[in-house]
């Protein structure tokens, strides 16, 4: 069978993850969270620190970010609102060795959110998961297994395809 037309080659995304840190807890990080839920429709889940910081006030066990992950048609359509903000431009350094990639983007309101003034504005990172099919046997219950080497996407492999998917044919090498 040629790899060219072998179904279980092709990479699709996984998940987006929406990842919003403010560094301190309180209102500031309710209103964060206030819009992750309208950008996604989504509740977003509080993240916890880690260490005790005292120079940045951030104590252990303290919420300081939320993030939302999201999968399908609807990761598909926001990660398109995402990277027209970004014009279709991410450098070769955001992509992982495992093939996955991320970018950031400084304000909120970017994205098709009205500014609201007792909200304010916020950045968010975009964490993008891509994958291929047949990548369920290392997370189902019964008969686990690896993912062979073949199988696993490399950070080329992910670079064609972000410039397969989101760039015209005029901007393609």
């Amino acid at each position: 069978m040629n790899e060219n037309n072998n179904i279980m080659r092709n990479i699709k995304l996984e998940k987006l993850v929406i990842n919003c840190c403010i560094g301190e807890s309180g209102d500031k990080l309710k209103k964060a969270a206030r819009v992750l839920e309208q950008l996604t429709g989504q509740t977003p889940v509080f993240s916890k620190a880690k260490l005790t910081v005292r120079n940045w006030g951030i104590r252990r066990n303290e919420e300081i970010a939320c993030k939302v992950t999201i999968r399908g048609i609807k990761a598909e359509e926001l990660l398109e609102r995402a990277l027209k903000v970004k014009d279709f431009s991410i450098s070769e350094k955001s992509f992982s060795t495992s093939g996955n990639f991320g970018f950031g983007i400084e304000e909120h309101i970017d994205l098709g959110i009205k500014y609201d003034p007792l909200v304010g504005i916020f950045g968010m990172d975009f964490y993008c998961v891509l994958c291929r099919y047949g990548n369920r046997i290392k997370y189902r219950k019964r008969s686990k297994s690896i993912i062979g080497k073949n199988q696993r996407i490399k950070k080329s492999e992910s670079i064609n395809w972000f410039k397969n998917k989101f760039l015209p044919n005029d901007f393609q090498n």
